[in-house]
């Protein structure tokens, strides 16, 4: 990958290395990792061939984990809620008998979308996150004095149920609230993947997963309710914030035999 990105050419280079996380970060590449070995940590650029390896890795990595954490709750969720499972399906199969899952398909499922969104804020995949302030600020409502270097915590579960930023109830399963009254809620009410300069890099990956997956899953399958024991929920706080008792009903669809 790496050899590929530096076979470009120079104007594809550019292009890339504005939409392309990986081919801005090949093109930090250093060019002799001997002599920037040799200078001190304030003194070096770019990346080593191990570091940039190493970010690639993460990036990947990041990904997975924060897509097979939504694909959970979105399964759990899914059997909880039958009839927006439904919807999901009458929008798949709409006018396209094929199925087809072309990207410009994909664009046009905004329910799916919906849904995406509603999981992530219902269940974010990390309860928050910090940032460290590198200037001297004050809290404009409390009068809170705040100190550069000071380590500010910023809750995303609190955010996403807080009534003061949702006109439907941020307590209810509801994906339809991106259709209407909460279609234009406060940007930070909803950071799943962070804000700002520092949010999570791989989070437009992590979304286009998660709707693949999931729109090829209700193609195929129905999920159903396990039962109150098995598939109460709760969750584990791990890297992610695991779904704790997923049990769920596995019915596999007759339209699925033709696909």
């Amino acid at each position: 990958m790496i050899e590929q990105e530096q076979n470009e050419t120079s104007d594809a280079i550019a292009e890339r290395k504005r939409t392309s996380l990986i081919a801005s970060l090949v093109t930090s590449l250093q060019p002799d990792e001997q002599i920037e070995a040799n200078k001190s940590e304030e003194e070096k650029k770019g990346l080593s061939r191990r570091e940039l390896i190493d970010e690639m890795l993460l990036f990947l990595v990041a990904g997975f984990e924060t897509s097979s954490t939504a694909l959970a709750w979105l399964i759990h969720l899914m059997s909880k809620h039958p009839r927006v499972q439904q919807k999901i399906k009458a929008e798949l199969i709409g006018d396209n008998e094929k199925q087809d899952l072309s990207l410009d398909r994909l664009d046009s499922l905004v329910y799916l979308d919906c849904v995406i969104k509603e999981v992530l804020r219902f269940c974010p995949p990390a309860d928050g996150t910090n940032r460290t302030l590198t200037a001297d600020d004050r809290l404009p409502i409390t009068g809170a004095q705040l100190y550069k270097g000071d380590i500010v915590g910023i809750p995303i579960v609190n955010l996403a149920r807080d009534n003061r930023y949702w006109s439907i109830d941020p307590n209810l399963f509801y994906p339809e609230r991106f259709l209407g009254e909460d279609k234009d809620h406060h940007p930070y009410a909803l950071i799943p993947f962070g804000g700002g300069h520092r949010q999570c890099a791989g989070q437009d990956l992590a979304r286009f997963e998660l709707k693949v997956i999931t729109a090829r899953l209700m193609q195929h399958v129905t999920f159903g309710d396990g039962g109150p024991e098995i598939n109460a929920g709760g969750y584990v706080h791990k890297l992610t914030i695991l779904p704790k008792h997923v049990g769920v009903i596995i019915e596999f669809d007759q339209l699925s035999s033709i696909l």
